[in-house]
């Protein structure tokens, strides 16, 4: 099944292609019919035929120069090579003759007089497509020795720590290169040199580590001997059996083949039948997955009475009857509402399922909130209340058929780097590009890509500028009329229309509060209305913001007006940060909604929950993490269980959330590592990495994909068994065997998951909801005939400026984002050698800005808000605009949300991260919140030290 003995996954040798025409041929006496296009390598492939091969591989297009394949056609002089050589009608072929042996093997006997002959000690033994082919040509001798010039002694390079380069084994079959460009799209490699000398070359003949290279892997993965091959297999040798599971950082949800051996992941291979992925990766879904083992991880469950005590290691049970005795303690002392449950966008559907559940039917209240809320909250609300789904509306592979795309708020090539190498192929094809983004990314220019627009609208204002871009489309009478006339509420497209069409929202009214030039507001409108198929792909640069909700109603706006919603390659796109953003969200993690997204004030849904549940559910919201806070600091909640999520590092405001922290009698952590947040918590329930567990995560193509377990849980048990048991200790029986009947539960109770299972995911690979009776195999693109709501719903977007604004004692703009080597708050990755790449979080600055200050890079600046003050080290660039400064999160010594304000957007409470008034000066130590930092942090990692081992046995 997807389970199985190590084998290397079938190569057709040539893409499939897709054609209406069918093409019939005969190859070695077989009749065959395929699309027109097809190589007749893949032709005789799909036929059960293989022919030999070396630079060709169905992942990449044909390229022709191993001389391998070649074939002997009827009526054709000479032998073609079946790559490059595309059927046609009435063909006759032979691909084995006595001829093409001789030949075949004379073209092997070539390669391997420069190759070294060390197969038995190679790395690539057992795995090498060179030595399998010099199998099936029948190579027995090689005339040519070493006496002439070789490549034998050339140099290795082993500056990337995760794969090594050994140029002695290049047989320059430019599988590599093809691979960086078109499915990476980096352009990191190339061949250096020319006839005999010509090499495999990162960047101009650099290190690995010194290029362009994003250690995607793609290079490794197409290498067809050990010339590029991943350290791990150097060291631990070739896995003997694979497990297919999805991978746990970013939100597009990649499928990888696990290699083990035993219980030891010896690499992970990105599955090419994988939907979101198809065959492709990142650095850190491919290589950074050794925080699962790494030794700063804790297995054993600990207990203390107060944060200043040692911790102690106790048995499960200990551990679990504690938790639940004091949870029950602080509820008859304080009340039911004293208490309540976090879950966590990194956890499954199941983990978070089961979370939410634990609140409201064993502590009996609705205090449970997610991370998915300080995140893409405003997602949920905007788009249920424009198009009537909480989700985006396409399949990645849409983008393929887009024709002008924009990007806002977003930067792929960090945040969701597989999405954008598809992004980017469709931008070499001749798609056309808008960037709407305060700082210059990497798609706005990189090779073979430039943005038609890059509005660098200042921190803030993306729904002035929204309102501007659609003042062109009405005005200029490029909406799609035909299209809102059908699928949209007239009265409120014709208020919106009124309202965009006001002079204060022209792109020249607006150009002074955005800061983008009007004609380039005009140009880039008049792109997206005109251009064919329009896409927009949005993240975390629209959501975290004070009107995060109002710009994703105005992006819904946008689409609805130019007719680009409801089939291929158009849509709304949110590009979601964190593996299960969408699942959490879907599991009804937030404290007024139970899971689908129905409110908890709905008598019948509620009553459906209770019957299969057997309590009665309370029907008023509960507290968000933020309302959690101010009752702590109020005396009134006292309690957290805390599953998975760092809230004390990616909360705003950090002293303010460590002051709530502080002020509570019980804290509950269960997480891989003591992060910031478990430095406050009186109980520690290690957690499962997701090596460890089974379940599903819901990628932001609202793709359904299973988590497999490939090892045992290193600290005994699975994390939904934990929260099963405490459950259990709390008086609120769990039953459940196996996280498919968890799933099963869901599909029971959540309309849009009705027709989901595990066997139905074992069998197609992936769903994407809403599964039910109408869409039994799942909805790739939504809103195709008619929004879920019935007709589309424009909604007027007002520009309100944010509170935070730029001052004479806060000049500049501080806004966040991400970096591709690091993931998030950085527990993973900065475990891993990822930290090579990024190993501190800096400042960006102006050089305008620091030549005002007396700045140059390198040097330690004080970023100070009204919420609190860091240090950093500066950087000067002209990535970000003067006016505004950049940085990641990834470090928590960094303290980026120290000076993040507790702003939020009006309708969700999502925190505005990407907005803080900042003033910057040269220092020379660390904030006094370092110190603090680094005082408190030193005294938790003592007390971890010294902790009392648990008895033996236990």
């Amino acid at each position: 099944m997807l389970e199985t003995v190590v084998k290397r996954e079938r190569d057709y040798g040539t893409p499939a292609r897709v054609a209406e025409e069918m093409v019939a041929l005969t190859i070695d006496g077989q009749e065959i019919q395929v699309p027109a296009g097809t190589s007749v390598m893949r032709a005789a492939a799909e036929a059960g035929i293989n022919i030999p091969k070396l630079c060709a591989t169905d992942s990449l297009e044909a390229f022709g120069s191993c001389r391998l394949c070649l074939v002997q056609i009827d009526g054709r002089r000479g032998y073609p090579a079946s790559c490059t050589t595309p059927v046609e009608a009435g063909m006759v072929v032979y691909t084995e003759t006595p001829k093409l042996h001789e030949l075949r093997r004379g073209v092997m006997e070539l390669y391997i007089s420069d190759h070294p002959l060390d197969c038995l000690t190679c790395p690539a033994n057992g795995d090498c497509e060179l030595q399998d082919m010099a199998g099936v040509v029948g190579l027995r001798d090689v005339r040519y020795g070493y006496q002439g010039a070789n490549h034998l002694q050339s140099a290795k390079d082993e500056s990337n720590p995760y794969f090594a380069y050994d140029p002695s084994k290049c047989i320059v079959c430019n599988r590599c290169v093809r691979a960086c460009e078109e499915t990476q799209g980096t352009f990191a490699l190339t061949i250096s040199g020319r006839g005999f000398e010509s090499r495999v070359s990162a960047g101009q003949d650099q290190p690995f580590m010194d290029s362009e290279c994003v250690s995607c892997g793609a290079c490794v993965q197409a290498c067809p001997t050990s010339t590029l091959q991943e350290k791990t297999i150097i060291m631990m040798g070739q896995a003997e059996h694979s497990v297919i599971t999805t991978c746990a950082y970013c939100g597009v949800g990649c499928s990888f083949r696990a290699e083990m051996k035993g219980q030891e992941v010896v690499r992970m291979v990105p599955w090419k039948d994988g939907q979101a992925n198809r065959g492709h990766s990142c650095v850190k879904g491919r290589f950074a997955w050794g925080y699962a083992t790494h030794k700063e991880r804790v297995l054993k469950p600990m207990i203390r009475k107060r944060i200043s005590d040692p911790w102690r290691e106790v048995s499960w049970e200990e551990a679990l009857g504690y938790a639940a005795s004091e949870f029950k303690r602080l509820q008859g002392t304080y009340g039911r509402d004293s208490v309540g449950g976090i879950t966590s966008s990194r956890c499954t559907n199941e983990e978070t399922w089961l979370v939410q559940k634990l609140v409201r039917a064993a502590f009996n209240t609705n205090n449970v909130d997610t991370c998915a809320r300080v995140c893409h909250s405003p997602t949920g609300y905007g788009l249920k209340q424009t198009l009537g789904e909480s989700a985006g509306t396409q399949t990645f592979d849409s983008v393929m058929h887009a024709d002008v795309v924009i990007v806002m708020g977003a930067n792929p090539s960090s945040g969701h780097p597989v999405f954008a190498s598809r992004l980017k192929k469709r931008l070499r094809q001749g798609a056309r590009l808008i960037v709407i983004d305060p700082r210059r990314i990497e798609l706005v220019s990189s090779p073979h890509i430039k943005a038609d627009f890059h509005l660098q609208v200042r921190p803030g204002t993306n729904v002035a500028l929204l309102s501007s871009l659609a003042h062109v489309i009405a005005t200029e009478n490029l909406i799609d009329e035909a299209y809102v006339a059908e699928r949209c509420e007239k009265k409120a497209f014709d208020e919106w229309r009124a309202f965009v069409c006001l002079p204060e929202n022209s792109p020249e009214a607006m150009e002074a509060v955005t800061g983008v030039p009007a004609a380039a507001v005009r140009g880039a409108a008049r792109l997206y209305a005109t251009a064919g198929n329009g896409a927009i792909y949005y993240g975390l640069g629209v959501t975290e913001h004070s009107q995060g909700s109002t710009t994703v109603m105005g992006i819904a706006n946008l689409a609805m007006a130019t007719g680009n919603i409801g089939r291929e390659g158009v849509g709304v796109n949110p590009l979601r940060g964190q593996n299960n953003v969408q699942g959490s969200c879907d599991m009804g993690s937030f404290p007024h909604e139970l899971p689908g997204y129905r409110h908890i004030s709905d008598d019948v849904v509620r009553s459906q929950f209770e019957r299969d549940w057997g309590v009665t559910l309370q029907p008023e919201p509960g507290l968000r993490i933020p309302n959690m806070f101010e009752a702590a600091l109020g005396g009134s909640f006292k309690g957290l269980y805390c599953q998975g999520e760092d809230i004390v590092q990616s909360d705003p405001n950090t002293q303010h959330v460590a002051a709530a922290l502080a002020a509570m009698e019980c804290i509950v952590v269960q997480d891989l590592f003591l992060n910031e947040t478990a430095k406050y918590a009186h109980v520690f329930l290690p957690g499962s990495s997701f090596l460890e567990k089974d379940g599903t995560f819901t990628n932001a193509e609202r793709r359904i994909s299973r988590v497999r377990k490939v090892m045992e849980p290193k600290n005994g048990k699975a994390d939904w068994e934990v929260t099963v048991a405490l459950s259990n200790a709390l008086g609120y029986p769990m039953n459940y065997r196996h996280p498919s009947e968890i799933m099963d539960e869901i599909a029971r109770l959540t309309p849009t998951f009705a027709g989901v299972s595990y066997a139905k995911l074992d069998r197609l690979g992936s769903l994407q909801w809403p599964c039910n009776e109408d869409a039994p195999d799942g909805t790739p693109i939504m809103h195709i005939d008619h929004f879920v709501r019935g007709k589309g719903r424009f909604i007027i977007t007002k520009y309100v400026a944010s509170d935070e604004r730029s001052t004479r004692k806060f000049p500049l703009l501080l806004t966040t984002g991400r970096i591709l080597s690091q993931y998030n708050v950085g527990a993973q990755t900065r475990r891993t050698p990822n930290v090579m790449w990024h190993g501190e979080d800096v400042l960006e600055v102006h050089p305008q800005d620091a030549e005002d200050r007396g700045i140059v890079s390198g040097d330690w600046v004080g970023v100070q808000s009204r919420a609190g003050e860091t240090v950093l080290r500066a950087v000067l660039t002209d990535r970000v605009q003067p006016g505004v400064v950049y940085t990641t999160f990834h470090f928590p010594e960094s303290g980026a949300n120290v000076v993040t304000t507790d702003n939020s957007d009006w309708a969700t409470n999502c925190p505005e991260y990407k907005v803080t008034a900042v003033q910057v000066v040269r220092v020379s130590q660390p904030s006094e919140w370092q110190r603090q930092w680094n005082r408190f942090t030193d005294i938790q990692q003592k007390l971890l030290a010294e902790r009392e081992p648990a008895p033996a046995g236990k």
